[in-house]
């Protein structure tokens, strides 16, 4: 059953009123009485305007990494910060990083409101500090040579949006990615990415629409970025990290179809080499120089 009811928020110290979309009732009612299908059936109706609505926003997606892959090609980082789902989401993308491109994992670094704790458990009004973010951030030596992007749905969180107004005023390139069009955090971003995907299919849960939005653009942001900064060969990820007996077979398969040598040959300079891209290029020298 569908719901016209929209919630209007006034947004402090920013002289404005936005309709915070991920507070709005739910398009459906009376939840408990659907059955199994009803519910996996409209949770899968909704999801599917999530990629639509990140679509509308690959312009703004565009102008942030643009500035990302110029601060990064000069020796700067990339920092997410957020709260609850949004801070996770942040940390999961960076962790990923390292093993997927082989980057140093002070390359790009997630912070969450609450410390490391809160990655697995809620911590009690750490999102509402307007002080701590720019405090976990200076612990970094944070710098006009990185990139700080705030993550929160609602777009209101304190903890992000006082830590980019520091970075504001500390030259620092600012982004955001919120799920509430015209939020304080937007306004407060220099390069804001705004995913309005609407009313949750479980009215506020904005773990569902809007942190599978938060998701699919910080694997646009990273990967397009990562890409850019040469970490890929072809459609492959030969910079990886060998932390695993499947990534070994990932890498000794790669070896094996680049060169046309057998899985033996290919595992043997893999491990010899302890990287996919060192591999290939050392056996073209070995070949020039037989």
């Amino acid at each position: 059953m569908k719901k016209d009811t929209t919630t209007a928020t006034n947004a402090k110290n920013k002289n404005m009123t936005f309709i915070k979309t991920t507070e709005q009732d739910s398009n459906y009612n009376n939840l408990e009485h659907m059955s199994l299908n009803e519910l996996l059936t409209n949770i899968n109706s909704e999801d599917h305007l999530v990629p639509i609505a990140v679509k509308k926003a690959i312009p703004q997606i565009k102008k942030l990494t643009e500035q990302i892959i110029l601060k990064l090609k000069s020796d700067g980082r990339l920092f997410y910060m957020g709260a609850g789902t949004s801070g996770r989401l942040g940390v999961v993308d960076a962790s990923e990083c390292p093993p997927t491109f082989g980057v140093s994992d002070d390359l790009v670094i997630g912070l969450i409101a609450g410390g490391e704790k809160a990655i697995r458990k809620a911590v009690e009004n750490a999102e509402d500090s307007k002080t701590q973010g720019w405090e976990d951030l200076k612990t970094y030596n944070i710098s006009k040579k990185d990139v700080v992007i705030g993550i929160a749905a609602s777009g209101t969180t304190p903890y992000v949006i006082s830590a980019l107004e520091k970075c504001n005023s500390n030259n620092i390139i600012t982004g955001c990615i919120t799920c509430n069009a015209s939020s304080p955090l937007a306004q407060t971003a220099q390069f804001p990415i705004e995913i309005t995907v609407g009313p949750e299919f479980l009215t506020g849960s904005s773990r569902m629409k809007a942190g599978t939005a938060q998701k699919l653009v910080l694997n646009m942001i990273s990967t397009s970025t990562m890409i850019q900064l040469g970490k890929v060969k072809g459609n492959k990820m030969v910079d990886m990290q060998l932390s695993n007996s499947k990534l070994i077979q990932r890498g000794t398969d790669m070896i094996a179809s680049e060169l046309n040598i057998s899985q033996v040959e290919a595992k043997g300079l893999l491990l010899k080499y302890k990287n996919v891209r060192s591999a290939i290029q050392n056996y073209y020298v070995n070949k020039t120089n037989e």
